[in-house]
């Protein structure tokens, strides 16, 4: 029965922290100059595809992000080639309603 507990707690804890990196992803994107349907959109998928350490890497980011393009080309800086091609494939996949 604790162990039971113990795992539903760890579940919990999970997802809060989940939702806590996909908001804060999402706050990052729009403050990027992303409208707010894209940045719910990539802040799904990229949460769900990059790790806290690659998010935090993004998180972090400098340089011109204004335009999609640029916020890519920012993220091309950090040098974390999956890292790019989750954002580069999240930006296409979420501009063009292929995925939302």
């Amino acid at each position: 029965m604790r162990l039971g507990l113990a795992a539903a707690t760890l579940l919990a804890l999970a997802g809060c922290a989940g939702a806590i990196a996909e908001s804060r992803v999402r706050s990052a994107l729009v403050d990027a100059g992303l409208s707010a349907g894209d940045a719910d959109c990539m802040a799904r998928r990229m949460v769900d595809r990059l790790t806290i350490a690659q998010l935090r890497k993004l998180e972090a980011l400098e340089g011109d992000r204004q335009t999609l393009d640029g916020y890519v080309e920012a993220v091309r800086q950090v040098g974390d080639a999956e890292a790019l091609a989750v954002t580069a494939s999240s930006a296409l996949l979420c501009t063009t309603g292929l995925a939302r």
